[in-house]
């Protein structure tokens, strides 16, 4: 199928704070694991956080990693996952980019297991092509690895694709890449900051740039 005039051949699209509205509940589990294991750090430092790999996360905020709390926020994210839900638009986000002609890859630092749990979410499995999680490469965001891997499964060149996010990381990690980002305000970090780590356009939630697919797809095709 011949993809949407000026859309991009692939969409790359993060999930936690992308497709779901789980950044505040990583930033809680994160801080009960930290105080399980006797460290501590303010919510907002979590926060500003998620969006990396638990590995990187760890390594920026206490200067290690630390396969105890690792596990421990493993743990204390699964008792918050049942109030997790689908960000507005999300699904239909998603509907939209595969009826234009376009592979679309979800690109995740979260584990394969917990991905399965999005996915039931946001109930948008037909429009899915191919996932790539922690689980799949060496490194997590914010390193090149997760977009890369994904956009190696489309087969598609860097010019060829979009990712769409909502962390610095996530526009950081595909710059690194070589793709091009659209992030939204979803995952609660500003537009100002998006913008000034490289976004090309910033959209509110996943139904906002549902109403502005074309002119995202222009802004990267207009990027390239």
């Amino acid at each position: 199928m011949h993809h949407r005039d000026g859309w991009p051949a692939a969409w790359l699209v993060d999930v936690d704070g992308t497709l779901v509205d789980s950044n505040y509940h990583h930033t809680i589990a994160w801080s009960r694991a930290l105080r399980d294991h006797g460290e501590d750090a303010r919510l907002t430092s979590i926060h500003r956080l998620v969006g990396m790999g638990g590995r990187e996360l760890l390594q920026s905020l206490l200067g290690r990693d630390d396969e105890a709390i690792r596990s421990a926020w493993r743990e204390h994210y699964e008792v918050l996952l049942p109030e997790v839900r689908p960000l507005p638009g999300a699904a239909e986000l998603l509907r939209a980019m595969h009826a234009g002609g376009a592979s679309v890859v979800l690109a995740t630092s979260s584990p394969a297991d917990l991905l399965a749990s999005m996915r039931a979410a946001i109930d948008a499995d037909d429009s899915i092509d191919d996932a790539v999680t922690a689980d799949d490469v060496d490194c997590a965001k914010p390193a090149p690895d997760v977009f890369a891997a994904g956009l190696a499964k489309t087969g598609r060149s860097a010019a060829d694709a979009l990712v769409v996010g909502d962390a610095v990381w996530d526009v950081r990690s595909a710059r690194r890449a070589g793709i091009a980002c659209v992030a939204l305000e979803s995952g609660g970090v500003s537009r100002s900051e998006l913008l000034s780590a490289g976004a090309i356009a910033v959209y509110e939630h996943p139904g906002d740039l549902l109403a502005h697919l074309d002119a995202a797809g222009a802004a990267g095709a207009a990027s390239r």
